[in-house]
């Protein structure tokens, strides 16, 4: 290392480390870091600015105070570091590592100079990683400048004096920097999710799933990046600490056998001269062995945990103690930032999701995640490190023939590592589409399990989950068979390195070039660097697990709702509440038109009824008023408002509805209720309960009353008593706009009379839209719209569409015609009726059968 390092090549010079190791060490550290961010900010301020003006959405520059103090400061550290240069190459003959270190540095902040200039005009750039990186650095480069003067090293006085005083401007830049760094205006929701949707490529929802989009693994893990690092100042501190444990263990890792060499020779001498073949056996005291080899190995030994493994070590288990918040935080935020995106997700998207195979995508991608960030941060990284730093150390302490040996294992073990590997990635892609409809077919058949039950179909159900099951059973069989050729091929190379070497040694030892304590020192350094090398497959495989993983996650992250909240949507201004269909037309995207140049308008403070047939579009109506779709042609107003161009939330905050299908959560009653308004008191409660009919049977049928647990979608409820619980929500929430989707239809006569009347109280100052088959319920309307193939045919008043003696006369007089023959039947059978007679008689029950 001499002519590299010049006169002094040691470790430690004046209470510090030797700048022949230190500097170029320091220096290659950050002109790469400086690289990676300035790569990846660049990447990242392009997709953001183009997105952002694809969706005129205004982005924080990569200007103002806190840009130009940095380019200031950038501008002086390239002048200090380009003089060093400068003067060493020209005016004072330096080491080679004097020159190396300072064009290094140079190129690291010429690459952020150049990063700041870029983003100008585009993005806010974020480096926060670097300059975190170079305060650290050059800190300790101030500590080394300050030692060296208190020590008199350099030419001069005035050469040493200059280089302090460069090093303390340098370490103000570097922490103006950073300071500005903290300025800058934090990225906003916009911002991150503009960037989360360069990233991953545009996915139509519910379009067609065997178009998957390409992505490449530097996608991925920009995306997944995101999550690894912690947004708070405090988990990035203590992200940094750990990282410089692990630097720590690194440097451990490489001493423990070094060490444990010296021992052995020390040992040996020891040995030799206590136990001479010739001449008289000669003692050593205990200190005299003892120190300071030994000492040196067992408190090395104790901070590291075991040559190569360090799982056991005080340092280890230190570094996993303060990872635990940041391994939480980051699971955390992956896992709110898919579970809210896939709440905010069009209707569309939902009717066509499968909820078991939905679920299984977000549980194993952000586990993915989370084995991701462990394996690069904790095992790729220092396997990287352990592999180059035993690799340089055999190089340059052994002999030459060691070193090629060494660089030919390298150079087949891992290409041949990550070919075998990407050739099982087939059957890994395979194995999760498998198992993802397993999962479906087991939760569809428990969220059905009383349609299961009602046809008697449990065999058939196990029958396909028993299908699903063998279908990847042979996947995984094809997988698990070839990751034993993978181990084999993996254990040849290993084995016929280690054979190698050890023949080289051999050949050292018994011709005197090399030491017993040579060859200890070979093996446990070899068994340390493929130690990593044979977990670097391990961590490759877990690694490229954890992108397929990621990959079904980031494809359900790139779909984006096809109906969102416009560009500068304001939110609705409500007035007097008036609903107006504009000649509107609608079809579902996989169907023929719904509706068809629909016009009417609701007064505020009005009931409307729709009436039709089945598939007349009444219930699109509903969802286009809620504005769970778009029309294709016509607009939807409140207020004077075209609903399209107000936020969504502000509209549906005004609308309250009582579905035809109540479901429910699984929680208790009171938390159901209170769903409309969750800081309602309980008093309020149990006056939308008693409004809605149910608060008797809550506290007379139920043990628990309101705390009662209403099962899963509220199966352990009536239909009936589902319905008056989605009351009492709608009730509560007391909004402007009601809407009554057959409200009644799971409810007897009695309670339907009870709640129509507190419906009546509350009719009043409110618009309601009605839809309902029964038209008896309906005829208190205002208006009642007839719909017939998504047109309106017919409307009017009750009684006035009585006297046209048109379909909705038919349809008045077909029901009354069934509830007086379903009152005569039930007369007959001595019970009462609450609903009209079934059209279906027995006779044809039995010939349908036979």
């Amino acid at each position: 290392m001499a002519p590299w390092c010049g006169k002094n090549d040691s470790w430690a010079v004046a209470g510090t480390l030797n700048p022949c190791i230190f500097n170029p060490a320091a220096a290659a550290l950050l002109a790469a870091v400086a690289v990676a961010v300035a790569w990846q900010q660049s990447a990242a301020a392009s997709r953001l600015a183009t997105a952002a003006a694809g969706r005129s959405i205004a982005l924080p520059r990569g200007g103002g105070a806190a840009v130009h103090a940095q380019l200031g400061a950038a501008v002086a550290l390239l002048a200090l570091h380009g003089f060093a240069l400068l003067w060493v190459l020209t005016q004072v003959p330096q080491p080679p590592f004097v020159a190396f270190s300072e064009a290094l540095l140079l190129a690291a902040w010429g690459a952020f100079l150049g990063l700041l200039f870029y983003c100008r005009g585009r993005a806010m750039p974020r480096a926060k990683g670097l300059l975190w990186t170079a305060a650290a650095l050059y800190s300790f480069g101030l500590y080394s400048e300050v030692q060296f003067y208190v020590h008199g090293m350099g030419i001069t006085p005035a050469e040493r004096h200059f280089r302090l005083t460069a090093a303390i401007v340098m370490e103000a830049a570097v922490l103006l920097m950073l300071a500005a760094e903290y300025s800058k205006p934090a990225p906003s929701t916009a911002e991150e999710e503009l960037l989360r949707e360069a990233l991953l490529p545009d996915v139509e929802a519910g379009g067609d799933a065997g178009k998957k989009p390409k992505r490449s693994w530097v996608q991925l893990v920009s995306i997944a990046a995101k999550y690894m690092w912690p947004e708070t100042l405090g988990l990035q501190l203590r992200a940094s600490v750990c990282v410089g444990l692990v630097v720590v263990m690194r440097l451990l890792n490489l001493a423990v056998p070094i060490l444990y060499k010296k021992v052995v020779d020390e040992f040996a001498y020891a040995s030799a001269s206590t136990h001479p073949q010739e001449g008289e056996p000669r003692t050593f005291p205990f200190y005299e062995v003892f120190f300071p080899w030994v000492l040196a190995y067992l408190v090395a030994y104790f901070f590291q945990g075991g040559s190569g493994g360090g799982a056991v070590g005080l340092i280890s288990n230190l570094r996993s103690y303060l990872w635990i918040p940041i391994s939480q935080n980051s699971y955390r935020r992956a896992t709110l930032d898919t579970f809210s995106h896939v709440l905010g997700m069009d209707l569309n998207f939902h009717l066509h999701r499968k909820t078991g195979e939905l679920l299984r995508i977000m549980d194993r991608g952000t586990a993915s995640i989370q084995t991701m960030l462990g394996t690069v941060v904790f095992s790729i990284g220092p396997a990287i490190f352990d592999i180059a730093a035993a690799s340089v150390y055999i190089a340059l302490s052994l002999q030459p023939w060691i070193a090629i040996i060494v660089f030919i294992t390298l150079s087949s073990y891992i290409p041949m590592t990550i070919w075998l590997t990407e050739w099982r990635g087939k059957y890994r892609r395979e194995l999760n589409r498998l198992d993802n409809a397993k999962g479906a077919k087991a939760t569809d058949a428990l969220l059905n399990y009383e349609t299961v039950k009602l046809f008697n179909n449990e065999e058939l159900e196990r029958r396909n989950f028993a299908e699903a099951i063998d279908a990847y059973q042979v996947e995984d069989y094809r997988l698990s068979a070839s990751m034993n050729v993978l181990n084999v091929a993996q254990s040849v190379v290993i084995y016929a390195g280690m054979a190698a070497g050890l023949l080289v040694c051999t050949k050292g030892i018994a011709n005197g070039t090399l030491t017993v304590g040579d060859g200890v020192l070979f093996v446990t350094l070899m068994q340390q660097l493929y130690g990593p090398l044979n977990f670097f497959g391990t961590y490759y495989r877990m690694i490229q697990q954890a992108m397929l993983d990621m990959e079904n996650m980031f494809e359900l992250l790139g779909k984006h709702p096809a109906l969102q909240d416009k560009p500068g949507a304001t939110a609705l201004a409500p007035q007097n509440h008036t609903l107006n269909f504009h000649d509107v037309c609608f079809q579902y995207s996989d169907g023929a038109p719904v509706l068809k140049n629909v016009s009417f308008t609701v007064p505020g403070g009005r009931t409307v009824a729709l009436v039709g047939a089945t598939g007349s579009g009444k219930s699109t109506i509903l969802r286009l008023l809620f504005r769970f779709y778009d029309p294709q042609t016509g607009a939807v107003i409140m207020d004077g408002q075209n609903i399209a161009d107000v936020t969504q939330g502000s509209l549906r905050s005004q609308i309250g509805v009582v579905p035809q299908d109540t479901v429910l959560f699984n929680d208790t009653i009171k938390y159901n209720i209170k769903y409309a308004k969750p800081h309602a008191t309980d008093e309020e409660v149990v006056e939308a309960a008693e409004a809605a009919c149910i608060h008797e049977t809550i506290m007379s049928r139920f043990p628990q009353q309101y705390d009662t647990v209403v099962g899963e979608r509220g199966l352990r409820l009536s239909g009936g008593e589902k319905q008056r619980v989605a009351f009492a929500r709608a009730i509560l929430k007391n909004p402007p706009i009601l809407i009554l989707d057959e409200a009644t239809s799971a409810l007897d006569s009695i309670t339907e009379k009870r709640i129509q009347a507190s419906l009546a109280e509350r009719r009043s100052d409110r618009t309601v839209v009605i839809v309902a088959h029964r038209l008896s319920t309906i005829m208190d309307a205002d208006v009642i719209i007839v719909l017939k193939e998504g047109q309106i045919v017919e409307r009017g008043t009750h009684s006035e569409l009585i006297d046209q003696g048109g379909l909705y006369a038919q349809l008045w007089q077909r029901q009354q015609e069934a509830a007086a023959t379903g009152a005569s039947s039930s007369a007959s059978a001595s019970r009462p009726a609450s609903r009209p007679a079934s059209s279906v008689t027995l006779s044809q029950l039995l010939g349908a059968q036979e």
